[in-house]
């Protein structure tokens, strides 16, 4: 969870503003709170590079920094979310890498999904078209999917002879959908139909091609204008309670609820209540 550091406290120099994040691997624009990231390779169903695997995880990870971003959208561009590690500019390489080249490569795309968990703004990815291989763990590594009816969701590793175990599936795709679904996928690498992502719960809704990316932006403006220190706190929490025992989240949940009961949002929300007004939060 990031607190709202203002002008004013002597820490503000700490903290990054990412309202002009000037993206060298793919389209980035900031609204409203809301930053917005576009994979733009559409010629080639945008795939990613070991550059923007590496900017991505960069980005993330500045993200715990930045108070002025509030919710975070991940999308892609021309009708496709996308298709994964590029062909010629990953695998190729890849075959001629050492052991220890291939594990720096590996982790460093298992830390752009811990990046994309850790950070304490929630994550929509808008996904349309292909969404495959790594493409597919950074739209589950979101905090909402949201899809469209052409959506195709693939987890292909076996299909390039590699191990559906990459980037954290075999830990978060069960959790998501089930571990007789995420076991058929990871084995397979067939790809996840729309209508199936939206009954097993990995797709939160689906709407037209059109409207995908305005529905994403909306939802993440209203969560942009919610108490956001507190959603930081949401997010953090399903995050750690993996690894705990029933009692110890619900000790968790206690501590963090009685923190949260500190800041000035929920003062707000009460003065806002009992006057019968809607709350303007300020994530402090």
């Amino acid at each position: 969870m990031k607190h709202y550091i203002g002008p004013a406290n002597p820490m503000h120099a700490q903290f990054s503003a990412l309202a002009s994040y000037p993206a060298r691997h793919f389209a980035y624009a900031f609204e409203g709170g809301v930053a917005t990231l576009t994979l733009n390779r559409p010629e080639r169903k945008n795939p990613l590079t070991f550059e923007s695997y590496a900017e991505l995880r960069d980005l993330f990870r500045a993200l715990n920094s930045a108070t002025d971003v509030k919710t975070v959208v991940l999308t892609g561009a021309g009708g496709n979310f996308c298709s994964g590690g590029d062909v010629h500019e990953i695998i190729g390489p890849l075959t001629k890498m050492s052991m220890p080249e291939l594990l720096e490569f590996t982790r460093m795309t298992g830390d752009l999904v811990k990046t994309m968990r850790l950070c304490p703004q929630p994550i929509i990815a808008a996904i349309d078209g292909i969404c495959a291989g790594a493409g597919a763990m950074m739209a589950l590594a979101a905090d909402i999917r949201l899809g469209t009816a052409q959506a195709k969701t693939a987890f292909l590793f076996t299909r390039v002879g590699l191990a559906g175990a990459d980037m954290g599936a075999c830990a978060l795709l069960p959790r998501l959908i089930g571990q007789g679904r995420a076991s058929e996928l990871l084995f397979t690498g067939r790809a996840m139909t729309a209508q199936e992502g939206l009954q097993w719960g990995f797709f939160n809704a689906l709407h037209e091609p059109a409207d995908l990316l305005a529905k994403a932006q909306a939802l993440a403006a209203e969560l942009a204008a919610g108490p956001t220190f507190a959603h930081g706190m949401t997010k953090t929490m399903l995050h750690q309670e993996w690894a705990m025992t029933l009692d110890q989240a619900i000790e968790a949940e206690a501590q963090a609820q009685a923190i949260c009961m500190q800041t000035k949002d929920f003062t707000r929300a009460y003065e806002a209540f009992s006057s019968k007004q809607k709350p303007v939060f300020q994530g402090d």
